[in-house]
Protein backbone atom coordinates (compact mmCIF):
# COMPACT_ATOMS: atom_id res chain seq x y z
CA UNK A 1 0.00 0.00 0.00
CA UNK A 2 3.46 5.61 -2.24
CA UNK A 3 7.04 11.16 -1.77
CA UNK A 4 5.64 12.02 1.57
CA UNK A 5 11.15 20.32 0.49
CA UNK A 6 8.38 19.64 3.14
CA UNK A 7 10.49 20.51 6.14
CA UNK A 8 10.45 24.17 5.18
CA UNK A 9 6.66 24.17 5.56
CA UNK A 10 6.73 22.40 8.90
CA UNK A 11 6.19 25.44 11.10
CA UNK A 12 3.13 26.51 9.14
CA UNK A 13 1.66 23.01 9.08
CA UNK A 14 2.13 22.56 12.81
CA UNK A 15 -0.06 25.59 13.43
CA UNK A 16 -2.92 23.80 11.68
CA UNK A 17 -2.39 20.68 13.78
CA UNK A 18 -3.23 22.45 17.03
CA UNK A 19 -6.76 23.37 15.94
CA UNK A 20 -9.36 21.60 18.01
CA UNK A 21 -11.60 18.92 16.53
CA UNK A 22 -14.79 20.82 17.31
CA UNK A 23 -13.54 24.04 15.70
CA UNK A 24 -12.34 22.15 12.62
CA UNK A 25 -15.68 20.40 12.15
CA UNK A 26 -17.70 23.58 12.59
CA UNK A 27 -15.52 25.52 10.14
CA UNK A 28 -14.91 22.74 7.58
CA UNK A 29 -17.67 20.14 7.17
CA UNK A 30 -16.02 18.93 3.96
CA UNK A 31 -13.63 15.97 4.38
CA UNK A 32 -10.71 17.56 2.55
CA UNK A 33 -9.67 20.04 5.27
CA UNK A 34 -9.82 17.28 7.88
CA UNK A 35 -7.79 14.88 5.75
CA UNK A 36 -5.21 17.58 5.03
CA UNK A 37 -4.62 17.87 8.79
CA UNK A 38 -4.29 14.10 9.06
CA UNK A 39 -1.87 14.12 6.12
CA UNK A 40 0.17 16.96 7.64
CA UNK A 41 0.55 15.00 10.87
CA UNK A 42 1.83 11.94 8.98
CA UNK A 43 4.33 14.06 7.06
CA UNK A 44 5.64 16.46 9.71
CA UNK A 45 5.64 14.61 13.05
CA UNK A 46 8.40 12.41 14.43
CA UNK A 47 7.11 8.98 15.44
CA UNK A 48 8.17 5.37 15.80
CA UNK A 49 6.15 2.26 16.43
CA UNK A 50 4.79 -1.04 15.21
CA UNK A 51 1.86 -1.27 12.80
CA UNK A 52 -0.21 -4.36 12.10
CA UNK A 53 -2.07 -4.90 8.83
CA UNK A 54 -4.91 -7.44 8.86
CA UNK A 55 -6.46 -8.91 5.73
CA UNK A 56 -8.71 -11.89 6.42
CA UNK A 57 -6.62 -14.36 8.42
CA UNK A 58 -3.37 -12.73 7.33
CA UNK A 59 -1.52 -10.45 9.75
CA UNK A 60 1.66 -8.54 8.97
CA UNK A 61 3.57 -6.43 11.47
CA UNK A 62 5.93 -3.63 10.43
CA UNK A 63 8.33 -1.53 12.47
CA UNK A 64 7.98 2.07 11.28
CA UNK A 65 10.24 5.04 12.08
CA UNK A 66 9.55 8.53 10.66
CA UNK A 67 11.71 11.61 11.29
CA UNK A 68 11.78 15.12 9.84
CA UNK A 69 14.98 17.18 10.00
CA UNK A 70 16.97 19.66 7.95
CA UNK A 71 17.33 17.12 5.13
CA UNK A 72 13.58 16.55 4.85
CA UNK A 73 11.64 13.36 5.55
CA UNK A 74 13.41 10.14 6.45
CA UNK A 75 11.74 6.83 7.12
CA UNK A 76 12.54 3.22 7.83
CA UNK A 77 10.08 0.34 7.46
CA UNK A 78 11.04 -3.17 8.49
CA UNK A 79 8.66 -6.07 7.88
CA UNK A 80 8.62 -8.23 11.00
CA UNK A 81 6.83 -11.31 9.60
CA UNK A 82 7.81 -13.75 6.87
CA UNK A 83 10.72 -13.01 4.55
CA UNK A 84 12.83 -10.12 5.87
CA UNK A 85 12.49 -6.82 4.04
CA UNK A 86 13.49 -3.29 4.95
CA UNK A 87 12.84 -0.02 3.10
CA UNK A 88 14.75 3.19 3.80
CA UNK A 89 13.29 6.43 2.45
CA UNK A 90 14.88 9.84 2.03
CA UNK A 91 12.25 12.25 0.68
CA UNK A 92 11.24 10.94 -2.77
CA UNK A 93 13.67 8.03 -3.07
CA UNK A 94 13.69 4.74 -1.22
CA UNK A 95 15.99 1.75 -1.07
CA UNK A 96 14.41 -1.63 -0.32
CA UNK A 97 16.69 -4.29 1.09
CA UNK A 98 15.92 -7.95 0.36
CA UNK A 99 18.35 -9.92 2.56
CA UNK A 100 17.47 -13.40 1.26
CA UNK A 101 18.43 -12.27 -2.26
CA UNK A 102 21.22 -9.94 -1.09
CA UNK A 103 19.63 -7.29 -3.26
CA UNK A 104 19.08 -3.53 -2.87
CA UNK A 105 16.33 -2.04 -5.06
CA UNK A 106 16.31 1.74 -5.54
CA UNK A 107 13.04 3.25 -6.71
CA UNK A 108 10.76 6.29 -6.36
CA UNK A 109 9.24 6.29 -2.89
CA UNK A 110 5.66 5.25 -2.28
CA UNK A 111 4.64 7.54 0.53
CA UNK A 112 0.87 7.09 0.47
CA UNK A 113 1.11 4.28 3.00
CA UNK A 114 -0.31 4.36 6.52
CA UNK A 115 -0.47 6.69 8.44
CA UNK A 116 -0.78 8.97 5.39
CA UNK A 117 -4.13 8.93 3.59
CA UNK A 118 -4.35 11.48 0.80
CA UNK A 119 -3.28 10.79 -2.77
CA UNK A 120 -2.81 13.93 -4.81
CA UNK A 121 -4.72 17.06 -3.88
CA UNK A 122 -8.11 15.41 -3.36
CA UNK A 123 -10.18 18.44 -4.43
CA UNK A 124 -13.15 16.32 -5.51
CA UNK A 125 -13.34 14.12 -2.41
CA UNK A 126 -16.52 15.77 -1.11
CA UNK A 127 -18.36 14.75 -4.29
CA UNK A 128 -17.78 11.07 -3.61
CA UNK A 129 -17.48 10.72 0.18
CA UNK A 130 -19.48 12.00 3.13
CA UNK A 131 -17.40 12.68 6.21
CA UNK A 132 -19.03 12.21 9.61
CA UNK A 133 -17.18 12.61 12.92
CA UNK A 134 -18.74 10.13 15.34
CA UNK A 135 -19.63 11.22 18.84
CA UNK A 136 -17.20 8.90 20.54
CA UNK A 137 -13.52 8.41 21.20
CA UNK A 138 -11.43 5.27 21.35
CA UNK A 139 -7.97 4.16 22.43
CA UNK A 140 -5.34 2.80 20.05
CA UNK A 141 -1.84 1.85 21.21
CA UNK A 142 -2.61 3.52 24.54
CA UNK A 143 -3.52 6.88 22.98
CA UNK A 144 -6.93 8.53 22.86
CA UNK A 145 -8.25 9.01 19.34
CA UNK A 146 -11.36 10.44 17.69
CA UNK A 147 -13.46 8.23 15.41
CA UNK A 148 -14.92 9.36 12.10
CA UNK A 149 -16.16 7.79 8.90
CA UNK A 150 -15.66 8.57 5.23
CA UNK A 151 -18.68 7.00 3.56
CA UNK A 152 -18.65 6.31 -0.15
CA UNK A 153 -21.59 7.73 -2.08
CA UNK A 154 -21.49 4.98 -4.73
CA UNK A 155 -20.40 1.39 -5.28
CA UNK A 156 -17.18 2.31 -7.11
CA UNK A 157 -15.17 2.74 -3.93
CA UNK A 158 -14.96 1.60 -0.33
CA UNK A 159 -15.83 3.50 2.84
CA UNK A 160 -13.39 4.05 5.69
CA UNK A 161 -13.62 4.27 9.46
CA UNK A 162 -10.61 6.02 10.94
CA UNK A 163 -9.31 6.96 14.38
CA UNK A 164 -7.04 10.00 14.65
CA UNK A 165 -4.97 11.07 17.63
CA UNK A 166 -6.95 13.49 19.80
CA UNK A 167 -3.88 15.70 20.36
CA UNK A 168 -2.19 15.91 16.97
CA UNK A 169 -4.51 14.25 14.37
CA UNK A 170 -2.02 11.48 13.49
CA UNK A 171 -3.89 8.52 12.02
CA UNK A 172 -3.69 5.62 14.48
CA UNK A 173 -6.14 3.16 12.92
CA UNK A 174 -7.92 2.79 9.58
CA UNK A 175 -10.57 0.25 8.59
CA UNK A 176 -11.82 -0.39 5.06
CA UNK A 177 -15.55 -1.14 4.81
CA UNK A 178 -17.59 -2.58 1.93
CA UNK A 179 -21.03 -1.36 0.80
CA UNK A 180 -22.71 -3.39 3.55
CA UNK A 181 -20.46 -1.95 6.23
CA UNK A 182 -18.48 -5.18 6.64
CA UNK A 183 -14.79 -4.99 7.49
CA UNK A 184 -12.56 -5.65 4.47
CA UNK A 185 -9.16 -4.93 6.01
CA UNK A 186 -7.57 -2.76 8.68
CA UNK A 187 -4.24 -1.31 9.77
CA UNK A 188 -3.34 0.17 13.14
CA UNK A 189 -0.48 1.05 15.42
CA UNK A 190 -0.04 -1.45 18.23
CA UNK A 191 2.84 0.54 19.71
CA UNK A 192 3.73 4.16 19.04
CA UNK A 193 5.95 6.90 20.39
CA UNK A 194 5.41 10.44 19.12
CA UNK A 195 7.84 13.28 19.75
CA UNK A 196 11.15 14.91 19.05
CA UNK A 197 13.04 12.38 21.17
CA UNK A 198 12.69 9.56 18.61
CA UNK A 199 16.41 8.69 18.17
CA UNK A 200 17.95 9.18 14.73
CA UNK A 201 19.79 5.87 15.06
CA UNK A 202 16.39 4.17 14.80
CA UNK A 203 16.68 4.93 11.07
CA UNK A 204 19.85 2.86 10.69
CA UNK A 205 19.57 -0.42 8.83
CA UNK A 206 20.65 -3.55 10.65
CA UNK A 207 21.94 -5.12 7.41
CA UNK A 208 25.44 -4.81 5.97
CA UNK A 209 24.84 -4.45 2.23
CA UNK A 210 28.44 -3.98 1.08
CA UNK A 211 28.53 -7.05 -1.19
CA UNK A 212 24.87 -7.03 -2.24
CA UNK A 213 23.62 -6.60 -5.80
CA UNK A 214 22.11 -3.24 -6.76
CA UNK A 215 19.07 -2.75 -8.97
CA UNK A 216 17.67 0.63 -10.04
CA UNK A 217 13.94 0.33 -10.76
CA UNK A 218 13.92 3.13 -13.28
CA UNK A 219 10.78 4.82 -14.55
CA UNK A 220 10.15 7.55 -17.09
CA UNK A 221 7.05 9.68 -17.71
CA UNK A 222 5.05 8.76 -20.80
CA UNK A 223 1.94 9.90 -22.68
CA UNK A 224 -0.33 6.91 -23.18
CA UNK A 225 -2.98 8.89 -25.07
CA UNK A 226 -0.40 10.00 -27.64
CA UNK A 227 0.52 6.36 -28.08
CA UNK A 228 -3.04 5.36 -28.95
CA UNK A 229 -4.51 4.29 -25.61
CA UNK A 230 -7.98 5.41 -24.56
CA UNK A 231 -9.44 4.95 -21.08
CA UNK A 232 -12.94 5.25 -19.65
CA UNK A 233 -12.31 6.29 -16.07
CA UNK A 234 -14.55 5.53 -13.10
CA UNK A 235 -16.41 8.61 -11.83
CA UNK A 236 -14.22 10.68 -9.53
CA UNK A 237 -10.94 8.99 -10.48
CA UNK A 238 -8.32 11.12 -12.21
CA UNK A 239 -4.85 10.34 -13.61
CA UNK A 240 -2.04 11.23 -11.24
CA UNK A 241 0.87 9.55 -13.07
CA UNK A 242 1.74 7.93 -16.41
CA UNK A 243 4.99 5.97 -16.36
CA UNK A 244 7.06 3.46 -18.24
CA UNK A 245 8.91 1.09 -15.90
CA UNK A 246 11.85 -1.15 -16.75
CA UNK A 247 11.13 -4.39 -14.89
CA UNK A 248 14.00 -6.36 -16.35
CA UNK A 249 16.24 -6.58 -19.38
CA UNK A 250 14.05 -5.87 -22.41
CA UNK A 251 10.85 -5.91 -20.34
CA UNK A 252 9.05 -2.56 -20.08
CA UNK A 253 5.67 -2.01 -18.45
CA UNK A 254 3.49 1.08 -18.87
CA UNK A 255 1.48 2.21 -15.85
CA UNK A 256 -1.43 4.61 -15.53
CA UNK A 257 -2.18 5.58 -11.91
CA UNK A 258 -5.63 6.89 -11.01
CA UNK A 259 -6.94 8.22 -7.73
CA UNK A 260 -10.03 9.82 -6.23
CA UNK A 261 -7.91 11.28 -3.43
CA UNK A 262 -8.18 8.23 -1.15
CA UNK A 263 -8.33 5.10 -3.30
CA UNK A 264 -5.81 4.33 -6.05
CA UNK A 265 -6.02 2.13 -9.14
CA UNK A 266 -3.21 1.24 -11.53
CA UNK A 267 -3.50 -0.09 -15.05
CA UNK A 268 -0.40 -1.96 -16.20
CA UNK A 269 0.14 -2.50 -19.93
CA UNK A 270 2.79 -4.85 -21.28
CA UNK A 271 3.44 -6.64 -24.55
CA UNK A 272 2.08 -10.17 -24.64
CA UNK A 273 4.89 -12.74 -24.71
CA UNK A 274 3.62 -16.21 -25.76
CA UNK A 275 6.44 -17.99 -23.93
CA UNK A 276 6.21 -15.98 -20.74
CA UNK A 277 2.49 -15.25 -20.50
CA UNK A 278 0.73 -18.32 -21.91
CA UNK A 279 -0.11 -19.67 -18.45
CA UNK A 280 -1.40 -16.37 -17.02
CA UNK A 281 -5.08 -16.62 -16.20
CA UNK A 282 -7.45 -13.94 -17.45
CA UNK A 283 -10.18 -12.68 -15.16
CA UNK A 284 -10.53 -11.40 -11.63
CA UNK A 285 -8.81 -12.01 -8.34
CA UNK A 286 -9.50 -10.46 -4.95
CA UNK A 287 -7.28 -10.25 -1.86
CA UNK A 288 -8.84 -8.29 0.98
CA UNK A 289 -9.42 -4.76 -0.25
CA UNK A 290 -7.26 -5.29 -3.34
CA UNK A 291 -9.04 -6.26 -6.56
CA UNK A 292 -7.16 -7.40 -9.67
CA UNK A 293 -8.45 -7.95 -13.17
CA UNK A 294 -6.33 -9.26 -16.09
CA UNK A 295 -7.25 -9.46 -19.74
CA UNK A 296 -5.61 -9.61 -23.13
CA UNK A 297 -6.20 -6.77 -25.60
CA UNK A 298 -4.69 -7.16 -29.07
CA UNK A 299 -1.03 -8.04 -28.47
CA UNK A 300 -0.99 -6.63 -24.93
CA UNK A 301 -1.73 -7.73 -21.38
CA UNK A 302 -3.80 -5.35 -19.30
CA UNK A 303 -3.82 -5.64 -15.51
CA UNK A 304 -6.03 -3.33 -13.44
CA UNK A 305 -5.33 -3.41 -9.71
CA UNK A 306 -6.52 -1.21 -6.87
CA UNK A 307 -8.04 -0.97 -3.41
CA UNK A 308 -11.56 -0.76 -4.82
CA UNK A 309 -14.46 -3.21 -5.35
CA UNK A 310 -13.94 -5.90 -7.98
CA UNK A 311 -16.52 -4.44 -10.38
CA UNK A 312 -14.59 -1.17 -10.56
CA UNK A 313 -11.39 -2.75 -11.92
CA UNK A 314 -13.41 -5.06 -14.19
CA UNK A 315 -15.21 -2.15 -15.83
CA UNK A 316 -12.04 -0.10 -16.06
CA UNK A 317 -10.15 -2.87 -17.87
CA UNK A 318 -13.00 -3.52 -20.29
CA UNK A 319 -13.25 0.20 -21.05
CA UNK A 320 -9.68 0.38 -22.39
CA UNK A 321 -9.23 0.81 -26.15
CA UNK A 322 -6.08 0.67 -28.24
CA UNK A 323 -6.14 2.74 -31.42
CA UNK A 324 -2.64 2.46 -32.92
CA UNK A 325 -3.53 4.77 -35.79
CA UNK A 326 -4.22 7.55 -33.26
CA UNK A 327 -0.57 7.50 -32.31
CA UNK A 328 0.32 8.70 -35.81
Amino acid sequence: MPAWARSGRRAGLCLGLVLSWATAWAAEPDPLAFLQRVQAAARTLDYAGVTVYQQGRMLQATHLVHLVDGTGERERQEVLDGSPQECLRQNGIEQCLLPEQKLVVTRPAHSDHFPALLLGKGETLSRHYDWEPLDRSYRVAGRKCDVSELRARDALRYSYRICTDAQNHLLLKAQTLDAQGHLVDQVAFTQIHIGADVPTEALDSRWNTRDWRLHDEASQPTDLTARGWRFTLPAGFHPIAELTRQIGAGHAVDQLVLSDGLAAISIFIETFDPERDQSIRQGGLKQGAISIYRMRLASYWLTAVGEVPAQTVHDLAHGVQYLPQAAH
